[in-house]
């Protein structure tokens, strides 16, 4: 395409207006065009096609002669005096552009500098109209048009709001006490540091690196995308039952709208004879034993069937709380065989649920990033109110010393070692796909390595702070009932649910102390909520790139809905014995197993000193202290991984609830829950390897490095040969070629030659005229090019008749 530079600026966008919709974007076999380029004075364009799959991004090099001045505008562009023209070709790449002209046109609106200066890229803005080069499209180049964070805050935040949730609550305080106290801290710190710091950077730091989500992001080794696939199945399942511990704390909230807490009294429709209100401290010290009512009743006062009956119940005997939560909320069965009816009432807190998470991603992290202020920072404060009202009750201090009093024989226990490993790892969510997702929005020059570390220390002090709050008041309800506090102590729902409402239940006020309580819990499991559903969606869109912008209120609709329906199965009156399989099969061993496999790909296959190089390029400097970095991810990581996955499954017994054994089958349906999210590596690898061409073994070492399109998103920040570029890039919206000057990168006619699929373009050689009809009569309307040598002979299109008389008046 030649313009006429007599022509004024109107009919010279009219011309590049029409040759893109022409020539491009109304013939799909000329798919195959995605950029030209015009240098001035005597330069051609040489350009290197990314066909072959061993590489980070590349893309075209202009030739040596180019002059001092060209413009690259998309699919055309002027320069100053006489130029020839090149068009890009599509080669083994299959690079194709689905975007429209205007966007194509907009965001390759640039001058090219290549003079001494080293100067770069200059927007061109006299060429195109000011509603193109307005636009906001370019306001997240750095994660390839996916969006990114407002400011650093947000995604620091969305992080430890995503890594600190309601294990940080009710597990780790519970470990913390079994497992030696404040000897505890000693394996817990290790672990932090020697596997979970090692997973956790390296899941932020590929996420930013190549702004992909969980399955993308594998182009850095495409024969084990599987791994992406499992990380969304894993999220799938814990986004779908995470809602339903959301909804059994919105109806905790809503009963505490009362003048006095339903659990705190035995006087219900709900409550059973085995339900006891511990309030006589001296009853069972004389030998009395309280009845329903609460009232201390001896020996002596009732006859000896009565009190056969009443020592038959105490053995058996439940707080008022308990018979809240399963006779009344849930109305549990007797087993999972027994699925029974839905809870309608629990129906409808799980609907508020995702309505909150459907409102609060209705923008993607727009509106997500404006949420996190309050889902990471109000847990907190929370946290200092509870803590400031449990230091005032009796009963505190026997607690926290029963929670930090250390018991240093305990760590000659491997158990221990592998409590502390397993909370680590599952604490920070690494293998969930959720840390890659967040970080995948970052700006490329984001302090990555920062921000993993004070996420992961964040996230245990939160552990180690909640741990005074929860076992300050487990302290004053063993004050209360006079037992032990080992007799009180609990984890997981048990704690939350029963343990913490019992002692709230004996405090003034009760009611704001419970609203307080599970909004908290609340806010902690929202947190973690959004970022899951996050990831599914963003898995999504990256796989089908139609579902983004307007498309995507649909996809999250459609995401949301799925999930609250395939979560009405848990809210039966059998659903908690299904919450409870998930639970211990969808994110322990397959997590466990795809942390494994992530770490040693990455090290082993990618190689971790190029892994290092592209971090030193991403941050400007290598995490510190690189060796132990290195050895972290090559061998350290990956073996305390596989030793926590062996333990356990040796220590594994089957799936139980309470007293409740779960049966054969449904134990097997566990491991097929498990095995559901690591089957996807073999299976996604094995049709990867159908696709390719060649034996079996160039099939595998192709698909072990990375693909073409590895790296940065946008090509301000990519490099050649693992050289960085040292000027601003741009390229076309879809494409995997860059322009770049030959100041930037030394001896372009030897790398031509050796890069496999490189190929060189003649200029264009027919002269454009504005008439429409010569364009549509022109038979060879396009390019004449020379593409790559086989066998020492040029494969490509002889120029027309037409093209060689045009060349001859037009030869330079």
């Amino acid at each position: 395409m030649v313009i006429d530079h007599s022509d004024s600026m109107k009919s010279k966008t009219k011309q590049f207006r029409d040759y893109v919709s022409s020539r491009v974007f109304k013939d799909d076999k000329r798919n195959t065009a995605t950029g030209n380029a015009t240098g001035g004075g005597n330069g051609g364009v040489s350009i290197e096609v990314c066909a072959n799959n061993g590489g980070a991004r590349t893309g075209m090099i202009t030739s040596t002669t180019m002059s001092t001045k060209a413009v690259v505008s998309g699919l055309g562009g002027r320069g100053n005096g006489s130029g020839g023209v090149g068009r890009r070709l599509r080669g083994e790449s299959e690079c194709s552009s689905n975007a429209s002209s205007a966007q194509l046109i907009k965001d390759q609106n640039f001058y090219l500098e290549s003079g001494d200066d080293g100067s770069g890229l200059h927007k061109n803005e006299s060429f195109l109209s000011e509603e193109y080069n307005s636009s906001d499209d370019t306001a997240s180049e750095d994660s390839g048009g996916r969006g990114s964070w407002d400011n650093p805050i947000e995604f620091l935040l969305s992080c430890l709001s995503f890594a600190v949730g309601l294990g940080n609550i009710w597990r780790f305080p519970y470990l913390c006490y079994r497992n030696g106290g404040g000897a505890f801290l000693i394996p817990y710190v290790t672990s932090l540091i020697f596997m979970g710091l090692p997973v956790f950077l390296y899941e932020m730091s590929a996420g930013q690196y190549s702004s992909e989500g969980p399955v993308a992001v594998w182009k850095i080794c495409p024969l084990f995308t599987g791994i992406g696939y499992g990380m969304c199945c894993v999220s799938l399942y814990i986004g779908t039952y995470y809602n339903i511990i959301l909804s059994w704390a919105f109806y905790y909230i809503f009963s505490s709208f009362s003048s006095e807490l339903p659990w705190s009294s035995c006087d219900n429709v709900w409550n059973t004879l085995a339900c006891r209100k511990f309030n006589d401290l001296n009853c069972t010290g004389h030998g009395g034993l309280v009845d329903k009512s609460g009232s201390c009743i001896q020996e002596t006062d009732v006859s000896t069937d009565e009190w056969s009956s009443l020592k038959h119940y105490s053995n058996f005997s439940k707080m008022p709380s308990d018979e809240f939560f399963h006779n009344n909320m849930l109305q549990i069965s007797d087993g999972i065989h027994s699925i029974g009816y839905i809870r309608w009432e629990l129906a409808l807190c799980l609907f508020l649920a995702w309505f909150i998470v459907y409102s609060a991603l209705w923008k993607g992290i727009k509106s997500f990033g404006k949420l996190v202020y309050f889902t990471a920072l109000f847990p907190y404060l929370i946290l200092i109110i509870l803590l400031a009202r449990a230091v005032t009750l009796p009963g505190y201090m026997d607690g926290i010393q029963f929670y930090l009093t250390p018991k240093w024989e305990r760590l000659k226990d491997i158990q221990v070692w592998a409590d502390a490993s397993i909370q680590i790892f599952f604490s920070l969510g690494v293998t969930w796909g959720g840390m890659v997702t967040l970080a995948s929005y970052n700006k490329f020059r984001n302090n990555v390595y920062r921000d993993a570390v004070l996420v992961g220390v964040g996230n245990c002090l939160t552990s180690f702070f909640a741990g005074f709050v929860i076992f300050g008041i487990i302290g004053f309800m063993a004050h209360e009932l006079g037992v032990k506090v080992e007799e009180v102590a609990d984890e997981g729902a048990g704690l939350a649910f029963i343990a913490y409402p019992e002692a709230v239940s004996r405090m003034p006020i009760s009611p704001l102390w419970s609203i307080l309580f599970f909004l908290m819990l609340v806010s902690l499991g929202f947190g973690t909520q959004f970022s899951t559903t996050e990831t599914v969606v963003t898995i999504l869109q990256d796989e089908f790139p139609d579902l983004r912008g307007k498309n995507r209120r649909w996809l999250l609709l459609g995401v949301c809905g799925f999930m609250f329906f395939a979560g009405l199965l848990m809210i039966t009156e059998g659903g908690v014995y299904v919450l409870q399989l998930i639970d211990n099969h969808s994110a322990t061993y397959s997590a466990l197993i795809l942390g494994c496999m992530e770490i040693s790909v990455m090290a082993w296959c990618y190689g971790v000193d190029r892994y290092l190089e592209d971090l030193k390029h991403m941050l400007g400097f290598y995490p510190w202290p690189r060796i132990f970095w290195k050895w972290a991810w090559k061998l350290v990581s990956p073996a305390i991984v596989t030793c926590i996955l062996c333990m356990t499954a040796l220590n594994y017994e089957g799936n139980s609830y309470g007293t409740y054994k779960f049966p054969t089958w449904a134990n097997a349906i566990g491991w097929m829950i498990t095995f559901s999210s690591v089957m996807f590596i073999p299976i996604v690898a094995f049709f990867k390897i159908a696709q390719e061409k060649g034996s079996l073994m160039t099939r595998i070492r192709k698909l072990t490095q990375p693909s073409f399109d590895w790296g940065p998103a946008s090509p301000l920040h990519r490099r050649l040969n693992g050289e960085a570029y040292n000027m601003p890039l741009t390229r076309v919206d879809g494409s995997n070629m860059t322009l770049v000057t030959v100041g930037s990168v030394p001896n372009t006619t030897s790398l031509l030659q050796e890069r496999e699929g490189a190929c060189q373009l003649e200029p264009l050689n027919e002269v454009f005229e504005e008439e429409e009809e010569n364009i549509e009569n022109s038979d060879d309307d396009g390019l004449h090019m020379m593409t790559q040598k086989k066998d020492g002979k040029a494969i490509g299109r002889q120029p027309s008749k037409k093209s060689n008389k045009s060349n001859k008046s037009n030869k330079l």
